[in-house]
């Protein structure tokens, strides 16, 4: 009866009674390691916001241009980080912690029951869209539902952010950038949860838990995070990217996504003289944005909706570019907006004879729903884990996509694990201490449910 009680309380199978009952010393261990998770949570909390703070330090933003041009990583600045995540995995013990000539971190940790391996999974690069250099971390502590007033005018409103108001006077610690930074909780959170988890189930051998392999990745953010991989160092065949946002999302969805590089050729002439002979590249350049459905544009798009968003705009006269990106999570309608670019470029090419528009088009990654339909175990597994680890799960789908998105093309599925911040790729970024603590949790919950 004591047995069938103490499984039924921890959510443990039966077969741990086989590892445990010729080992009581081990048995009793185990069960005070158990009461321990729930009452050390101090200690997970200070290592968590102390890890992240120290990551969110080093600048690591990453450099489109330069991954498009086959340069991995994009920025050597990403070593940075990488080699403190090495040299912190060896001080833990981990052995094997390396840095291929690529950028990418791998570990990995023995298991102490069983036979199953994980992967976990985040990446090193902040977006460029705002700077990650010189980030100056603000600690918001007991936060208790005021605006929080940062650099540059800018204001976190609970009123307008119902995600920040669900945190206040829930003894949570707010963590901000000082405004004139983005804070890089995208990802360096999930680096944090990973990196906690791991030294706390090294800490504690009495735990049963599988195999865990660890991937930090270079260049998540331009798209290029899995060209790369090594996959020869990685041999778990289910996988999950810590990566996400609020701490009620896990995601298994994600948009198609392609790029697209516009070429346009015009005809450069003398201004005096340029009557019936000049065509001007930037005019067709422009045009041809304002052909783009303001109505499916990211700024107007939410929940299934795909859009179509230029992200920049060079040139001249004589030649012009501009580089779009195309989001949908049906192939059919990704399909549909390719050929609607196609149709814009000869509408500009008939209303600006000799000028010529070239498309180049590319495809970043796939909507991962599929595959991973195919293997329920790999969410119920995550349902569960974040269920034990004190926490509620809500499906929902991605509005861009993650290196899981790539490693479940390559044959890993993986879906992304929240983690806690918000408001990613801007100065109004902010990462919750509980959330992330229920993330390092979840991981800790998810070993243990694959030692089974």
């Amino acid at each position: 009866y004591r047995k069938k009680f103490f499984l039924k309380k921890n959510n443990l199978h039966p077969d741990y009674f086989m590892y445990f009952q010729t080992k009581p010393f081990l048995l009793r261990l185990f069960y005070f390691y158990i009461k321990e998770l729930n009452m050390n949570t101090d200690l997970l909390r200070h290592k968590l916001k102390e890890r992240f703070c120290r990551y969110a330090e080093i600048w690591t933003t990453s450099d489109s241009s330069a991954a498009d041009n086959g340069i991995l990583p994009s920025t050597p600045r990403q070593l940075n980080l990488a080699k403190v995540l090495v040299d912190e995995l060896k001080t833990m013990g981990i052995d094997n912690a390396e840095i291929s000539a690529d950028g990418y971190v791998t570990a990995s940790i023995p298991a102490t029951f069983g036979n199953d391996s994980i992967l976990l999974c985040a990446h090193l690069d902040t977006s460029e869209d705002v700077s990650g250099e010189n980030v100056t971390v603000q600690l918001h502590e007991n936060y208790s539902g005021t605006p929080i007033y940062l650099k540059n005018e800018i204001v976190l409103n609970p009123e307008n952010n119902p995600q920040l108001s669900a945190c206040a006077n829930t003894a949570d610690t707010i963590i901000t950038s000082d405004g004139s930074t983005l804070l890089g909780a995208d990802d360096k959170a999930g680096i944090s949860a990973i990196m906690t988890a791991t030294e706390y189930l090294l800490a504690h051998p009495e735990i049963p838990h599988c195999k865990l392999e660890l991937l930090f990745t270079p260049d998540e953010e331009t798209g290029h995070g899995m060209d790369k991989v090594p996959l020869d160092k990685i041999k778990s065949k289910i996988g999950y990217t810590v990566d996400g946002g609020d701490s009620s999302e896990i995601e298994a969805e994600c948009f198609n996504a392609y790029s697209v590089s516009v070429d346009f050729i015009g005809i450069a002439m003398h201004f005096g003289y340029a009557k019936g002979k000049m065509q001007n590249a930037v005019i067709m350049a422009s045009n041809f944005i304002q052909l783009l459905p303001r109505n499916e544009s990211p700024e107007a798009t939410d929940g299934y909706d795909g859009y179509y968003c230029a992200t920049n705009i060079t040139g001249n006269v004589e030649a012009a570019h501009v580089d779009i990106i195309l989001r949908d999570f049906s192939t059919a309608e990704i399909e549909r907006r390719i050929a609607t670019l196609k149709t814009f470029a000869q509408c500009i090419e008939s209303q600006f004879p000799g000028g010529k528009v070239i498309l180049n088009i590319r495809k970043q990654y796939s909507n991962m729903k599929e595959e991973i339909d195919r293997f329920p175990e790999v969410l119920e597994n995550l349902k569960q884990a974040v269920k034990n680890a004190g926490g509620n799960s809500e499906l929902s789908p991605i509005r861009g996509g993650t290196d899981g998105s790539r490693l479940t093309e390559l044959g890993i599925p993986t879906p992304n694990i929240f983690t806690g911040g918000h408001n990613f790729h801007s100065r109004q970024e902010w990462l919750s201490l509980n959330q992330l603590e229920l993330s390092c949790k979840t991981l800790i919950e998810l070993a243990k449910l694959y030692a089974r």
